[in-house]
């Protein structure tokens, strides 16, 4: 019997050839890890959420809302703030001869900072100040959501990728562009060890884009009075009985918008830690 003789033929190389990179390819690429059934859910879930400006509370910034929000500080939150803790503010005269809008930057150690800074803002900024928060966190259930917009005015920001694209920051955007102040916190969390974390740039973006000041607040003492994982704020313990925990409010001198965003948000995170 004749053996068969191989056809060395460039179609039929070409054949051979195509068939070894089918068969060798899988081994080639990594093999890709299979999606969890939670995770899958998870990722279902996030897709389903309302972008952030379908979660904005517009209500919450009319003038029977602002008006209610002034009473709720007066008799309710200024009177457990003075009960807990005792605050000292330091360039809050300056930041009331400066002209709207504004974007105030703050760090953030604990729940307790808005209702602090808040406090300490002059009464006229602080009725045309809005609060960013987190969508995925205060948003989540609806009665919280409004909650939180009527007593602290807060508008949702998504933190994923800064939200700073326009279908996710366009009512930002306009609230600027209205005159309300915002308030923001760059590290996006509350830091655990006291310690600046890493600042995201979306103030510095916003306000590079509408050519705003930023007002950098550092504040202290707020994670002894009430520090991640409690819900309500407490006193010193002493031996002398329980005592109020000294806060301090610190505003600083105004930095003017940039093109150069890095270099703001390096300022911004000089000041929080006190250089």
């Amino acid at each position: 019997m004749l053996p068969v003789r191989r056809d060395n033929s460039l179609p039929a190389r070409v054949r051979r050839g195509a068939r070894q990179v089918r068969t060798s390819a899988p081994n080639l690429l990594p093999a890709r890890r299979k999606e969890t059934a939670p995770e899958r859910f998870k990722r279902r879930a996030r897709e389903l959420l309302p972008s952030a400006p379908e979660l904005d509370v517009q209500w919450a910034r009319s003038r029977p809302a602002i008006a209610t929000r002034e009473a709720v500080l007066r008799l309710l939150l200024d009177p457990m703030l003075a009960f807990y803790t005792r605050r000292r503010t330091t360039g809050r005269r300056e930041l009331g001869r400066l002209k709207a809008p504004m974007i105030l930057v703050a760090n953030h150690v604990s729940h307790l900072d808005a209702p602090v800074i808040l406090a300490a803002l002059p009464r006229r900024v602080r009725k045309r100040t809005v609060v960013a928060a987190a969508a995925d966190y205060f948003y989540r259930n609806r009665l919280v959501a409004l909650v939180v917009s009527l007593i602290f005015n807060t508008v949702p920001m998504d933190r994923k990728g800064g939200g700073l694209e326009k279908e996710s920051a366009g009512h930002v955007d306009r609230l600027l562009e209205q005159g309300w102040n915002l308030l923001v916190f760059p590290e996006g969390t509350r830091s655990r060890s006291g310690r600046t974390g890493r600042l995201r740039r979306g103030a510095a973006v916003l306000a590079a884009r509408h050519r705003l000041s930023i007002i950098p607040i550092r504040i202290t003492g707020t994670s002894e009075a009430m520090p991640p994982g409690r819900f309500w704020p407490s006193r010193i313990r002493s031996q002398n009985g329980r005592g109020r925990h000294p806060i301090e409010i610190s505003f600083g001198d105004p930095i003017a918008p940039s093109k150069d965003v890095s270099a703001v948000t390096e300022t911004v995170k000089h000041f929080f830690e006190g250089e």
